[in-house]
């Protein structure tokens, strides 16, 4: 197991404007001049949070997966992030990873929020995901999946964890910014794991801002990297597994977890 270099891009959306975000976007990702394993962007990096899917959902094969599976091969790095897919009219908000060599796997947002009316249009997803890239296992969420801690969970099975790192991408509002940056910290220290949360700044169609907060944290809890607040900012961090499995080696609560299910 090597360390694994990751980027997170903070910035902002452009409203219902899938060509102006890829455009920016593709910016974004190009300016990355250091080598890097992971490029992350926030959820619905191509529309925004609340978007209608009836117009700016996307197939598995169309415009922004192209975008997505192009840049990763010329920045030789997988990219993570969200965005509305069309299952024959059915939606989903899902987790897209692109590796360099042209593959990808999805994870369809499990927790969709009612209070924005996502729940409305969007099918919550009902499997979790563990991706394996590098050697390291990766959980992927989506935003308002971190309030929800027993989706979230680790697990310890015959030795080993079942991930080493866990990412939330997001559109999570500046109103409950302290609820995001607390939970971020709770769900490294109870799943011994790297968490990142990486978020959007902005406004979307309906006033609401985003003031980013991005974060890497480690897995006793500490902040290691946090994106300034209310500012575009790209920042590449190395998570280092030595110390991650050092870590787990001394203090490994694992074993004690709780065995459960959970029913869907």
């Amino acid at each position: 197991m090597q360390d694994l270099t990751v980027t997170l891009i903070q910035t902002g959306i452009v409203n219902e404007d899938p060509a102006a975000n890829r455009k920016h976007f593709a910016q974004k990702i190009d300016a990355v001049k250091n080598s890097t394993d992971l490029i992350i962007l926030p959820e619905l990096f191509t529309t925004g949070f609340p978007v209608d899917p009836h117009k700016y959902a996307e197939e598995i094969d169309g415009d922004s997966m192209q975008f997505l599976l192009q840049k990763a091969g010329e920045k030789d790095c997988a990219i993570a992030c969200s965005m509305v897919l069309n299952h024959e009219h059915n939606f989903t908000n899902e987790f897209i990873w692109v590796n360099p060599d042209g593959t990808f796997e999805t994870y369809s947002k499990r927790h969709v929020f009612h209070l924005g009316e996502e729940s409305e249009f969007i099918i919550p997803g009902r499997n979790k995901l563990i991706l394996q890239y590098k050697d390291w296992r990766i959980s992927p969420m989506v935003c308002y999946d971190l309030r929800f801690p027993v989706w979230s969970k680790n697990k310890y099975r015959d030795g080993r964890f079942d991930y080493d790192l866990l990412i939330y991408v997001a559109n999570w509002p500046e109103v409950r910014s302290r609820a995001w940056k607390q939970l971020l910290v709770a769900r490294a220290i109870e799943n011994q794991s790297y968490v990142i949360g990486l978020n959007r700044i902005g406004t979307d169609k309906n006033g609401d801002n985003y003031s980013g907060d991005s974060m890497v944290i480690d897995p006793e809890g500490n902040p290691l990297l946090q994106g300034e607040e209310n500012k575009e900012c790209t920042k590449t961090l190395s998570l280092s597994a030595s110390t991650l499995n050092e870590y787990r080696k001394q203090f490994n609560v694992g074993p004690d977890w709780d065995d459960f299910e959970i029913r869907i």
